[in-house]
């Protein structure tokens, strides 16, 4: 079974082992190995868009003290989690029917405008279109994260459906929002702290420079986020 399997996937599977055994975090992980954050997050994310080159390898193994060409052995558990994806794990005939409007995905500028979001929709460029999602309301759109300062939950890449509809005081501490503040051109997505009568914005990640912003006067709540679309 392991003839099945091609060296970045190999190495894929193995990177990652490493990581899961080193006790770090990806940013530990990747300081430790000489790349970036968002490079390592291509290399070894939930969806990778890199493969795991001679050199990213080599630095893998020297950083971690493993033979060379280890990430390149295909070890029986590995070829044992690939075999396990071809069990019956999978109802074929139960498939999820989607019903609705397709969702349009905007641009970050697009959602931070101070416009009524009908004319929002109306004059945006479409990027492209996600599946209905009935919980996005008459007037939700999708965005593409961009930034890492919801990861590890949210990942560069993904789409998240807002419900731009929802109301200020139907909001609970903990919901993941959308923001946009006088001045700023772009808008952000944090999660929402409510302390008394004081709100905050805090990012997931728990290695971003800025774990507390209270919210001024002059931000408003541009939408909730209430789904996720990844591609694979």
């Amino acid at each position: 079974m392991a003839n099945l399997l091609k060296i970045h996937e190999i190495r894929l599977i193995n990177a990652r082992k490493i990581l899961k055994e080193s006790g770090l975090d990806r940013t530990g992980f990747a300081e430790k190995i000489g790349l970036s954050y968002n490079l390592l997050s291509q290399y070894i994310g939930k969806n990778p868009t890199k493969n795991i080159g001679d050199d990213t390898a080599e630095k893998i193994e020297k950083a971690f003290g493993k033979p060379a060409g280890f990430l390149d052995q295909a070890s029986t558990s590995a070829s044992t989690k690939i075999r396990e994806g071809f069990d019956n794990e999978i109802d074929l005939s139960n498939k999820i029917p989607l019903h609705g409007t397709p969702i349009p995905v905007i641009s970050w500028v697009a959602a931070g405008s101070f416009t009524a979001i009908e004319t929002v929709i109306k004059d945006a460029e479409i990027e492209e279109w996600l599946p209905p999602n009935k919980d996005c309301g008459k007037n939700g759109y999708g965005l593409i994260v961009t930034g890492v300062s919801m990861s590890p939950k949210f990942e560069i890449g993904d789409r998240i459906y807002v419900n731009p509809d929802v109301q200020t005081f139907d909001l609970q501490s903990d919901d993941l929002v959308i923001v946009s503040c006088s001045g700023d051109t772009e808008a952000t997505f944090k999660q929402l702290i409510i302390e008394g009568g004081s709100k905050y914005l805090k990012p997931l990640n728990p290695n971003w420079p800025e774990q507390i912003i209270k919210l001024s006067e002059d931000c408003r709540l541009v939408g909730k986020v209430v789904g996720l679309y990844r591609k694979i």
